[in-house]
């Protein structure tokens, strides 16, 4: 058990891969294909929740009937297309965030990352982070019962860890992803890194919004516990 040091538990897209955007163009793709019309902002602003939460909500909006078939085919659609976007090169760590794990490893920092991808999509991601999930806990929509907002990927990732929830540090780029930290009663901060604003961040109950993984190694002393 960590009993001193602060504990880090990581989104994924938008928080340490430069995915974001991506996803967006995948999940338009796959949405076309299925002929549903949705213009790309409103499906930024649900990137971050979990595919079949955010597929179950753009039909619903859409007035699309709800199938698992259909369901199943958008969420390989965009996996596809994510993943093709991945061996074009366009998907890539953010600035610092390849420093920052090394400097939380080497400082003795616990972390795990939790996704609200599935491995499908996540796997090229933690490829190009350098992650290996044998050795780092990484908790993806595949191993828990609901994605986020709801708490269930911070609590498995902390439980992983062997720490306490709430002596850590959920580090995200949604509302999502703060909405969720603090279901979980973990202590939530915001990277702009994914496209949201530094207000709707603080709103959704992010205590310190940084730039990216670079700004918030620079100001990593303003949220951690020594070890």
């Amino acid at each position: 058990m960590h009993r001193h040091s602060t504990p880090f538990l990581f989104d994924l897209d938008g928080t340490l891969v430069d995915s974001v955007y991506q996803h967006v163009l995948a999940w338009k793709e796959a949405l076309d294909a299925e002929g549903v019309e949705l213009s790309v902002w409103r499906i930024h602003r649900k990137i971050g929740m979990s595919g079949g939460l955010f597929t179950n909500i753009l039909l619903r909006e859409t007035g699309l009937d709800i199938t698992e078939e259909r369901l199943k085919r958008l969420q390989q659609r965009h996996a596809d297309a994510f993943n093709r976007q991945h061996t074009q090169g366009s998907v890539r760590p953010l600035p610092g965030a390849r420093e920052l794990l090394a400097y939380l490893t080497d400082q003795g920092y616990p972390w795990a990352i939790a996704t609200s991808g599935r491995m499908e999509t996540a796997a090229p991601n933690l490829k190009a982070l350098g992650v290996d999930p044998s050795k780092v806990p990484v908790v993806t929509r595949d191993q828990v019962k609901h994605a986020k907002p709801d708490p269930d990927l911070f609590l498995a990732a902390a439980e992983r860890l062997g720490v306490d929830i709430q002596q850590s540090l959920v580090i995200g780029d949604s509302v999502w992803d703060m909405l969720a930290a603090q279901r979980a009663r973990g202590l939530g901060v915001g990277l702009l890194s994914g496209g949201y604003g530094e207000e709707e961040l603080a709103r959704s109950g992010a205590f310190r919004v940084y730039d990216d993984p670079a700004d918030l190694l620079r100001h990593i002393d303003e949220v951690a516990a020594r070890p």
